[in-house]
């Protein structure tokens, strides 16, 4: 009898939930059906093709409320000719200067081994279900796929992956670091990001207070073991690193809910500590922490102390700007910094929502040059010196009050910053880094005609 006529003998209880598919958006409880398996959805995603983000294989993003009924269910059948199913969920799991270890889920039916794939050519052969592929250039970058077999044949191929192998010239501390929100705007898998674009860092937004002086990302997702530590992985096996951002516009932050620099020090070194961190950004922001003397002098004080503890950590600040140059809040953060010595590495101003400024290119140059002549004061530097202290962090496409950021005016701008060796070059955000035009401002794209992460690739290219 073969293998499929048996398992139709075995009564399966009916799932009523519909079937789920690539390309769809799933909404936070929405039900659906995969593999035999009734699964709830846990947050507002995407199911982007190419991603591997089904139900089964991303138990950050489904539940299995178990089989479907409740009733008995087979694994699902090899073909009738015995060649076993293509194994599932293939990921990098460590990195190296010269190697990639890799994981799979295993394929149903009978298996004699895996075949792990580079294009054509095989680069291992094993019984199990991981492998280290080894003797690789440092800095290289490298997709596999996996493929069972037996004496019948091979199976179909996984889902492909992408990964760098570490110690290349990736540029550290992240330099160019696109933002990218875990919580928000139907976010993207990284590793498809950085395979598209060739973006190493992304910017993490954003570490809140979980209640008091205690970290967590938006205030309510953990610091570690969620969806945000499962991205941080993902790109750090892409060959990249995070600089996470505490703050941003809204939320319980913790600079209100830190009562003194040392406590608030003691929040960002959780984080640090958390993630064995290179960088962080300070996202101060509006009138609870930006334009409170009290709470923006705790932040500066506090970064103050987080160089002192972690001397090869780069500390950055981002605010808002005007068309000419930061305003008073901003001089007023400046001057602090300055006169405690407070080391920071970088000062990013945001140049968007403006209230103007119809030309985004001409607008971020007249607001950039404007934070060099306010450095230069401050500090005493030369324009060279105060270039490698800054930094730029634009809005793709449309911005909150209809400024429009073109893809040929972000190259202009990363050419500005690339010919004077600015610190840092981001952006808001690479969730919005897709085509909508005409589809105004919103999350999960830019408004405008665009290419998918164009933006995220022009960054991709600065170096500082």
């Amino acid at each position: 009898m073969l293998q499929a006529e048996a398992a139709s003998t075995v009564a399966l209880a009916a799932c009523t939930a519909p079937n789920w598919a690539e390309g769809n958006t799933y909404t936070v409880g929405t039900q659906v059906t995969y593999q035999g398996h009734t699964y709830q959805a846990l947050q507002t995603h995407t199911a982007y093709p190419g991603t591997g983000w089904n139900p089964a294989a991303t138990p950050s993003l489904w539940k299995d409320l178990g089989t479907c009924g409740g009733g008995p269910t087979t694994p699902p059948p090899t073909t009738p000719s015995g060649v076993p199913s293509a194994p599932g969920n293939l990921r990098i799991t460590a990195t190296t200067n010269t190697s990639l270890a890799l994981a799979w889920n295993a394929s149903t039916g009978t298996v004699t081994g895996y075949r792990v794939y580079e294009g054509t050519t095989v680069k291992a052969t094993v019984t199990g279900t991981s492998t280290t592929v080894s003797g690789l250039t440092a800095g290289s970058t490298h997709t596999y796929t996996v493929k069972a077999y037996n004496a019948q044949g091979e199976s179909g191929a996984s889902n492909s992956v992408t990964g760098t192998t570490t110690g290349g010239t990736t540029t550290g501390g992240g330099t160019a670091a696109p933002y990218l929100y875990m919580g928000w705007g139907d976010p993207p898998n990284p590793q498809t990001v950085q395979s598209a674009t060739g973006i190493k860092w992304f910017t993490m937004a954003f570490v809140l207070s979980s209640g008091g002086c205690n970290p967590a990302w938006d205030g309510s997702r953990p610091l570690t073991g969620g969806v945000d530590q499962t991205a941080i992985n993902q790109i750090r096996a892409g060959g990249g690193d995070v600089v996470p951002s505490f703050g941003g516009w809204q939320g319980n932050k913790l600079g209100p809910n830190c009562s003194t620099p040392q406590a608030l020090a003691g929040a960002y070194q959780t984080v640090i500590n958390a993630y064995g961190l290179k960088a962080i950004d300070i996202d101060i922001e509006n009138t609870d922490e930006f334009e409170n003397d009290t709470v923006r002098n705790r932040i500066v004080d506090a970064l103050k102390i987080v160089k002192q503890n972690n001397p090869s950590i780069k500390t950055i600040v981002t605010f808002g700007t005007a068309t000419t140059g930061p305003g008073y809040y901003a001089q007023q953060l400046i001057s602090r910094a300055a006169s405690t010595g407070a080391n920071i590495d970088v000062f990013t101003i945001m140049p968007f929502d403006f209230g103007g400024g119809a030309n985004m290119y001409q607008s971020t140059v007249s607001a950039s040059e404007g934070l060099k002549t306010m450095l230069k004061s401050a500090f005493g530097w030369d324009d060279a010196t105060a270039y490698k202290h800054m930094g730029i962090s634009g809005m793709n496409g449309l911005s909150d009050q209809q400024e429009n950021t073109s893809p040929a005016q972000w190259q202009q701008i990363r050419d500005y910053a690339q010919n004077n060796h600015l610190a840092r070059l981001a952006f808001w955000s690479v969730n919005r880094d897709r085509p909508c035009p005409g589809g105004g401002v919103v999350s999960n794209c830019s408004g405008i005609s665009q290419n998918n992460w164009q933006f995220t690739q022009i960054t991709a290219t600065f170096t500082g």
